[in-house]
């Protein structure tokens, strides 16, 4: 249970750091934000990074092992770097319609795979 919670929790933080650090760049499209100074932007990206923190932090702490968690250091790590690239992908595709997925992106997510697989391997 603990290992799907850090999983979902994990999801949930990835959605709100994508949009942190790459919803600014369709501010061009929008009439209320496109004049807006890097600085507020930045401010902006902050506070919805704020959120993302609410949740990586106690997604890392229920899924770590010295906290009574199923995954290693490593496994957290891993584990994060693939449902952020999932989430980028999906965020990228849905709102930058220009953005396509090819097939060398394809072939990169699989050898990701295999790297969560390796990394729990014994």
């Amino acid at each position: 249970m603990k290992a799907w919670f850090t999983i979902l929790l994990l999801i949930l933080s990835n959605a709100f750091m994508t949009f942190a650090w790459y919803g600014h760049l369709k501010f061009k499209e929008m009439k209320w934000a496109q004049s807006l100074p890097l600085f507020t932007v930045i401010l902006i990206s902050w506070g919805i990074a704020l959120f993302e923190y609410m949740l990586q932090v106690p997604a890392n702490r229920i899924g770590f092992k010295a906290y009574g968690g199923p995954f290693s250091l490593v496994q957290l790590k891993v584990i994060q770097e693939v449902i952020t690239l999932i989430v980028f992908v999906g965020f990228s595709l849905v709102f930058f319609k220009s953005e396509t997925f090819r097939w060398n992106h394809l072939i990169a997510f699989v050898f990701l795979i295999l790297a969560v697989y390796f990394v729990f391997k014994k």
